[in-house]
């Protein structure tokens, strides 16, 4: 078996099964997400991806993705209820995001989690060459880094976390609270997307395991791990080129079109998921159509929300809640072949998302707490007009980096209407300023800037940049790069 010098461990493969028409299995690579941020850095990278393909049981062969070769771990359809529905999205996810929804604690949903990271600990063990390094993805793997070194010393172990990590006082609550701390610090270096998040770590090291901190370092059982803020991004130049396409520009003419030429065009893309602010906003909405400050012959709001979940009852619940709010203020605002609101609760592929990010006059981008937001990213490098506002939660990652959007609370009800009418009503020269200003941040700091960052700061002894050319000078690749 041949073994790899970089190995990206996560819960699912860079890849979706879809079902063709004879009932054979098809395997393509997914849009989007962590497969978007790590593809371009591996695409010439002798690595290989060790995660859940989808289903139930070992599944079919996997093609090689590039030059990725893919290692599948199964689960049982009680694996996924008590691992991913149940510990990692029922009771992680709810509390990493400020407890917007009430965390559930359930015992054997633990033991679950903790039998899963093993398996995937022991998958990642067994692939990795010597001195390989392994990258650890995200919050359902917590436990893996810790596994990991346990099995495999000789291996560079890094770990980073994709959605918000909370403060003390929300961590403190979980249960298993040490072995999810302690199986993070198993790695040598663990990374977040805000410097907050690392500032987070250090105090729960300090208060749960008596480890001694310093600048961006947690000195435990004998070790040093780092720690550092690496906020993700998107393929800046891939987003461009998408939007740019014919039959992308044709779509959004088309867009517009059947939306109404007139109209100013709100647009909102999210999974539907609570922390996502999808009730706020619709509530914002409904008050400016009853106030006269918007109205359906002249502004329209399209909400796409991408199923997500389906299986965890909260989701079904915030489901239903969304399309009765939907219905109630079509029924009383929307008129004869003029609704108010445009609900698409239905996956998008990227060139779809591309032409309605073309379409849109405001971009709407309200969580209540999200790690990064990506579409806010992506909104961005798809208006090569210059032209376009986005209206950004405080509460994003990307307000960060983003701070000409329009910045906005969006627990703040009157603020959040405020907010979305200066959008609206704001003069072109200001969007062409806020937005030149947003897309030259990007240029700057697209997925390979994050990829080799990460990298990098991983790979302090350079054993690993030795086997994959890109890091051995990351200036001069993301100046190569640069999609200006």
């Amino acid at each position: 078996m041949r073994r790899s010098s970089l190995v990206v461990v996560a819960n699912r493969l860079p890849l979706d099964d879809n079902a063709a028409r004879d009932g054979a299995c098809e395997w393509r690579r997914s849009p989007g997400g962590l497969t978007g941020a790590l593809h371009s850095i591996l695409q010439q990278a002798p690595a290989t991806w060790v995660g859940w393909g989808g289903g139930e049981g070992p599944g079919p062969r996997l093609p090689t993705v590039g030059s990725v070769r893919l290692r599948p771990v199964a689960l049982s359809s009680d694996e996924q209820r008590g691992y991913y529905e149940g510990f990692a999205n029922s009771t992680l996810w709810p509390l990493y995001h400020d407890a917007v929804q009430q965390p559930v604690f359930q015992r054997e949903w633990w033991e679950t989690y903790r039998a899963v990271n093993q398996r995937f600990a022991e998958a990642a063990a067994e692939v990795a060459g010597r001195h390989a390094a392994v990258w650890v993805q995200d919050y359902h793997l917590q436990l893996v880094p810790r596994m990991l070194r346990e099995l495999r010393p000789d291996l560079l172990i890094g770990f980073f976390m994709h959605i918000p990590f909370p403060p003390p006082e929300l961590f403190m609550q979980l249960p298993r609270r040490v072995e999810l701390l302690d199986g993070m610090l198993g790695a040598d270096l663990v990374g977040f997307q805000r410097e907050q998040a690392a500032h987070n770590l250090a105090q729960l090291a300090q208060k749960l395991l008596g480890a001694q901190t310093g600048d961006h370092t947690v000195h435990v059982g004998g070790r040093t791990v780092r720690t550092g803020a690496f906020p993700v991004s998107i393929d800046v130049a891939e987003m461009a080129a998408l939007s740019a396409r014919p039959d992308v520009v044709a779509h959004a003419g088309k867009l517009r079109h059947d939306l109404g030429e007139s109209k100013r065009v709100l647009l909102s893309v999210d999974r539907l998921d609570y922390t996502k602010g999808i009730e706020h906003r619709l509530t914002a909405y409904r008050e400016l159509l009853r106030d006269g400050h918007v109205k359906v012959r002249d502004t329209v709001l399209v909400q796409v929300a991408v199923p997500s979940r389906e299986r965890v009852e909260s989701y079904r619940d915030l489901r239903d809640r969304i399309e009765g709010e939907v219905g109630r203020i079509n029924g009383e605002y929307g008129r004869v072949g003029e609704p108010a609101i445009h609900y698409l609760n239905q996956p998008f592929d990227r060139a779809q998302l591309a032409a309605l990010y073309r379409t849109a006059d405001v971009m709407v981008v309200t969580p209540l707490r999200d790690g990064m937001n990506l579409v806010a990213k992506e909104f961005v490098a798809a208006r090569e007009d210059g032209l376009g506002a986005l209206v950004l939660s405080e509460f994003a990652g990307a307000a960060a980096e983003l701070p000409t959007a329009f910045l906005v609370n969006p627990h703040d009800l009157d603020g959040l209407k405020q907010t979305l009418l200066r959008a609206l009503e704001a003069e072109p020269a200001d969007l062409r300023a806020r937005m030149s200003a947003m897309r030259r941040h990007l240029a700057e700091h697209d997925i390979n800037a994050w990829a080799r960052a990460y990298l990098t700061a991983l790979d302090q002894t350079g054993r690993l940049a030795q086997r994959l050319p890109q890091l051995q000078d990351p200036i001069q690749d993301l100046a190569d790069s640069d999609p200006r």
